[in-house]
């Protein structure tokens, strides 16, 4: 059973059991308690067993996509070490504070933002933290952050599955997960590993999304694969997962990212994959 423990609530009884401050995620580990002054439906964590694979792209692209069909969305940049959100959408101002917690920075059709590269002076100082100051500091954009009233919060998680993953696997109520992968053969190793974490955290795999899987040649339009044959439908079929879309190697894309103007982005790679999240979680 959940530790109990007092929370922010006023005239707070000391048992968390039915009371509207109190979460947990899927394994059943009491987590942080949301800003009161919030409410989010539903958490989105976007996950890879390693770095490099395009998760700050995937993560951005499904909130774009979300908040294309009206939901009220955000995106918690939880790659400390790595942040890229914010460059994305053109966001180059400093979070502020009021009196119901830090603001995040909304972008120009509105996704709410909260990264690392929001709260110090240089956004190119490399981040020089150790584990536990850096789930600190993810704990925070969780419980000090007023996000108001979201239906989706996008989770960019940092890469692999060590001790700041499983700090936000345990601190936030994530109600699914989309595993981000590249075709080449080491991947499916690397997919496997993300997959079982989830597993033992008891929190549910929504699919796979692999990233870098081809490359439309400019002159002759042919499909050429890179990086080998796409391993993505054999991965999903011994994880028992969907295969949620396949991203080509896109330079409107990357040129979107170096502009900051990711909202701009039309391509619809991941457009079922929003669906399913929206279809999944109303």
């Amino acid at each position: 059973m959940p530790e109990e423990r007092k929370c922010s609530e006023t005239n707070c009884s000391g048992n968390c059991e039915g009371c509207s401050h109190n979460s947990q995620n899927q394994s059943g580990i009491q987590t942080e308690t949301l800003n009161k002054f919030s409410k989010i439906r539903n958490v989105i964590g976007v996950v890879s067993g390693k770095g490099g694979v395009g998760k700050s792209t995937v993560s951005s692209s499904l909130a774009v996509l979300l908040n294309r069909k009206g939901y009220k969305v955000g995106i918690l940049d939880a790659d400390i070490t790595g942040p890229s959100v914010p460059k994305m959408f053109g966001i180059n101002t400093r979070a502020n504070n009021s009196d119901k917690g830090i603001l995040p920075a909304l972008t120009a059709n509105g996704i709410k933002v909260m990264s690392i590269n929001l709260l110090i002076e240089d956004p190119e100082s490399p981040v020089i933290w150790r584990g536990p100051v850096i789930g600190g500091a993810v704990k925070q954009f969780w419980t000090d952050v007023y996000w108001g009233e979201l239906d989706y919060l996008i989770i960019d998680m940092p890469p692999g599955t060590g001790d700041v993953p499983l700090t936000v696997f345990q601190s936030i109520p994530i109600n699914g997960i989309v595993i981000v992968s590249s075709p080449q053969d080491l991947v499916s190793l690397i997919v496997k590993k993300a997959y079982n974490m989830a597993a033992m955290m008891n929190i549910p795999v929504l699919g796979l999304v692999e990233n870098m899987s081809y490359l439309i040649c400019p002159d002759c339009n042919r499909k050429i694969n890179i990086f080998g044959e796409s391993k993505a439908e054999e991965i999903c079929n011994q994880l028992q997962i969907m295969l949620l879309g396949k991203m080509p190697i896109d330079s409107k894309i990357s040129q979107l990212c170096d502009e900051g103007e990711f909202e701009r982005n039309t391509a619809d790679y991941l457009v079922a994959a929003a669906d399913l999240i929206a279809d999944t979680f109303k």
